[in-house]
């Protein structure tokens, strides 16, 4: 009398992967480039929120 209805999650996962590569990416770039030990731990803090750098600037350039 009473149906369960099932939530299914199927697909969808690309965009993880793109972000991880991102992160990935991201981490080698900051590291590579960092002069001390603190600025290679800040750029891997950086490489997590990498998207948010991103949007920041294009809206910067697009918006003026």
């Amino acid at each position: 009398m009473c149906e369960k209805t099932q939530k299914s999650s199927s697909g969808g996962h690309a965009g993880d992967a793109v972000y991880g590569l991102g992160v990935i990416g991201a981490a080698v770039w900051f590291i590579s480039t960092a002069s001390t030990f603190w600025m290679g731990v800040l750029g891997v803090l950086k490489a997590i929120v990498w998207p948010a750098f991103l949007v920041y600037e294009a809206f910067r350039v697009l918006l003026g």
